[in-house]
């Protein structure tokens, strides 16, 4: 085979040149006088002075899709995150079309509801006292009292229903 350049060499052998300079560099392959290299001769030095790796293990379970590992972690993390998104935009959504009310207004208007209620229920005392004075029988105070509070709970429930 011609002689190469570092560039064609590394193109020879199918690597960086970066990777070609290193082994160079290292001792693992000799170049001529000029700096160009010997491709028969590089190709057996580089054979006998690389040591090879054992192939990475892959994490169980990824060996058949091919996954390294990292890559399925960064894919579970990405679909939590869509997830959640999607949910993000589903609130957007409702808000817009005002099935969803932000929780602050719905805790005023249900404090200001009950607050109506816990007057209109105080009240009741200064509405039937007169009356519940004038009577003599239990029966009749108890009758009084009973009115007015279903009277209290039902105006209550016919306003929020």
């Amino acid at each position: 085979m011609a002689i190469m350049s570092l560039r064609g060499y590394a193109a020879h052998r199918g690597v960086a040149l970066s990777a070609v300079q290193k082994a160079i560099k290292s001792g693992r392959i000799a170049t001529l006088p000029d700096g160009r290299i010997d491709p028969d001769r590089a190709d057996i030095d580089w054979e006998r002075n690389t040591t090879r790796h054992a192939p990475a293990v892959t994490p169980r379970g990824q060996e058949e899709d091919g996954e390294v590992f990292g890559a399925s972690q960064y894919t579970k993390a990405r679909a939590v995150r869509e997830h959640y998104q999607a949910r993000l935009s589903k609130i957007e959504y409702e808000e817009r079309v005002a099935k969803l009310v932000p929780k602050d207004e719905v805790q005023v208007a249900a404090f200001n509801k009950f607050r109506q209620f816990r007057d209109h229920m105080l009240n009741i005392p200064d509405r039937v006292a007169a009356m519940v004075a004038a009577e003599t029988e239990a029966a009749k105070c108890y009758e009084i009292l009973a009115i007015e509070i279903r009277r209290a709970l039902n105006e209550f429930a016919d306003a929020n229903g």
